[in-house]
């Protein structure tokens, strides 16, 4: 394997752990002989896409985006287009892109994954030439991720919160789409359109979608009633929202949306407000990304689900026990350094 150049894009304060203890593990990993690589801290929003760009016009082959989702798209909208290809550390509440390519959630298992350099080329989207990695959407998802992104908290409480006090008082609007010239006319509660399967978090609003066969997948979401949520909510995990009775799915490359009012639109989660149009596409191939090419057991979603929190789990434990011997050795030392000043003191 030829030599590569890594660079791990580091956001301090992003996610839902401190990224110190995996900082410490990266020496294990990347092998002299294998890696020449460093390390950057991020220090304001934005500056990810600032250092992953300048990271792949220096030529590095591999940029690691170790944080939460935002750091992750936005190292990605960095990378489109280049020969630098993105890999992922998940550190966030949600992990959509990095749950839907199967990388693990614990970050030993993730750093594996890295050292492997399985790389593909896949497509991403662009919605009013704003690039997006996992989905996109117009309705009550935007709404919310508006809602998320004011509140001031992370996690998946915070978007939960803002989902159930929202839901039942949310209007669905009148859209016109057209597909090849073809033209749709629909009352809906959302619009997500897919190049992966999930917003994140292992709620699957595309279970079909892949990011290499140049294809969105949409899901219109028709307005429901109150009895019928919890069965959207376990079809959105389960992995069978495409079977719910109020869902229209179909697949293509290029969408336009016209609404009656501008307002809020979302990409892979981050809010944007937009005019009464909109312009969805697939760019086909366009960024190379650090993959799992291990072979996977068929598993159900819900079971998936509880890997990635043992998996948390697991890692979580091991950092406290990491720290728990750092704090015995730094003990000790200071026991020693006592004890010695004693025993001077006496002389």
């Amino acid at each position: 394997m030829d030599r590569k150049r890594v660079r791990f894009v580091v956001n301090p304060i992003s996610g839902t752990r401190g990224k110190e203890s995996i900082v410490r593990l990266i020496p294990e990993y990347m092998a002299a002989e294998r890696f020449d690589w460093d390390i950057v801290y991020t220090k304001k929003r934005g500056h990810a896409s600032e250092l992953a760009k300048e990271a792949a016009a220096e030529g590095f082959d591999i940029v690691v985006a170790v944080g939460g989702d935002g750091t992750v798209n936005e190292v990605a909208r960095s990378l489109v287009h280049t020969q630098s290809a993105l890999a992922i550390i998940p550190c966030g509440s949600g992990n959509g892109l990095a749950r839907h390519l199967l990388i693990p959630i614990n970050p030993v298992k993730a750093l594996k994954i890295l050292v492997e350099c399985n790389i593909e080329a896949l497509d991403y989207g662009k919605i009013n030439d704003q690039p997006f990695f996992c989905t996109c959407g117009i309705g009550f998802d935007a709404f919310i991720s508006d809602k998320f992104a004011k509140a001031g908290k992370r996690g998946l409480m915070t978007y939960v919160d803002n989902a159930l006090k929202e839901g039942f008082t949310y209007k669905p609007e009148t859209y016109q789409i057209s597909i090849d010239g073809e033209k749709q006319t629909h009352e809906a509660f959302l619009i997500a359109c897919a190049n992966a399967s999930q917003y994140g978090n292992n709620v699957y609003i595309a279970p079909a979608a892949s990011m290499n066969d140049g294809l969105m997948d949409v899901t219109i979401m028709e307005p429901f009633n109150f009895l019928e949520a919890a069965q959207v909510v376990v079809q959105l995990l389960n992995k069978t929202i495409d079977k719910n009775s109020h869902a229209r799915t179909f697949q293509c490359s290029k969408l336009h949306i016209h609404r009656e009012n501008p307002g809020v639109v979302h990409y892979d989660g981050d809010p944007m407000e937009c005019g009464t149009d909109i312009d969805v596409e697939i760019v086909r191939q366009g960024i190379r990304i650090v993959v799992n090419n291990q072979p996977q057991k068929l598993t159900s979603p819900l079971f998936r689900a509880f890997v990635d929190i043992q998996d948390k789990m697991d890692w979580e434990m091991n950092m406290i026990r990491e720290d728990f011997r750092q704090t015995n050795e730094r003990i000790k030392r200071i026991n020693s350094d006592l004890l010695k000043k004693l025993r001077n003191d006496e002389v």
